[in-house]
This record gives C-alpha cells, sequence and structure tokens, in this order.
C-alpha cells in the first residue's frame, strides 16, 4: 500500500481522482522514476524549483523528464528577466521538501509560481511526485493545474 501524506490526503477530500505509485525511497531521477513505474518519460513530470534574480519567491518549473528547463522560455512567461536553476541544497532549503520529493502539490497557497510545460496537456494522465521521495501520484493534467494555479507554456527543450 503506497504511502498516505498531507498530498494524498487534500487529493482525497477535494475528490480528485488519483493513483498512487510507490517507488525507492531514495533520490531518483525522473528517468529512473519513469523506468521503475514503466512509463513513458514524457508524462512523468520533474519538478525544478528555479530563482528569480531579484530575490522573489522560487518559482517550480515541470517538465518532462525527458526534458529540460528553458529558463529564458520561463523567465518569458513570468515577466522574470534572470532565473536560474536552484541547487538541490537551495530547492530544499526553500522548499521544505528533500529533492526527488518536491510537489507543486505539497506547495499549496505557499505563494509559489507553478509553470508547466505544455507538453503535458497531451496527456490523459501526467505523473508527478506526490510531496516524499518514494511516492510518485498519477492525475489527469486539467487537476493539477486547477489545485496549483498552474499557467501553462513551452518552457522545456
Amino acid at each position: 500500500m503506497p504511502p498516505t501524506n498531507n498530498v494524498t490526503r487534500l487529493l482525497d477530500a477535494r475528490g480528485i481522482p488519483y493513483a498512487a505509485h510507490e517507488l525507492p525511497n531514495e533520490k531518483l531521477s525522473g528517468l529512473e522514476a519513469a523506468a521503475h513505474l514503466g512509463v513513458e518519460p514524457a508524462a512523468m513530470f520533474k519538478t525544478i524549483v528555479a530563482l528569480r534574480a531579484d530575490g522573489g519567491k522560487p518559482v517550480l518549473a515541470l517538465v518532462a523528464a525527458d526534458a529540460e528547463v528553458d529558463l529564458k522560455a520561463l523567465g518569458k512567461v513570468l515577466g522574470a528577466a534572470k532565473l536560474s536553476a536552484a541547487s538541490q541544497a537551495q530547492a530544499e532549503q526553500l522548499t521544505g521538501l528533500q529533492t526527488g520529493g518536491i510537489s507543486p502539490l505539497a506547495l499549496i497557497g505557499k505563494g509559489l509560481d507553478v509553470v508547466v510545460d505544455a507538453s503535458a496537456e497531451e496527456f490523459a494522465t501526467m505523473y508527478v511526485s506526490g510531496g516524499q521521495r518514494g511516492l510518485n501520484l498519477s492525475l489527469a493534467p486539467k487537476d493539477l493545474l486547477a489545485l496549483t494555479r498552474a499557467r501553462t507554456a513551452a518552457i522545456s527543450r
């Protein structure tokens, strides 16, 4: 039985359909998580924490496991002059979550901008971190977008 946490309780409380998938309780790359679950890498989304040059709130960018975030494109979407990718330590400190478990679903209400690569809309189901290492969730992109108030844009390469 996959673990239960604040994210799964939130989804249950809101009546959002999802499936929970267990992964090894270690930091896996998006490609490793996709392979472990037998999922197409393009449907597995990793969360990248980006930092604003002006010191404003960090940004969560979700891109497919087989892609890289395009920081210039992400900056354009947000009207931010310059963004940089957070280091592992910075991402963990800013989100309070371990890398491999950073999820926009665990950070709802924290005031972070969330941008999901437009490729997510091609799938009926997308896979994202469940807010802790060892837990991945699959759900409809429209549900993730609505819950997190995320924008979609072409932000990967």
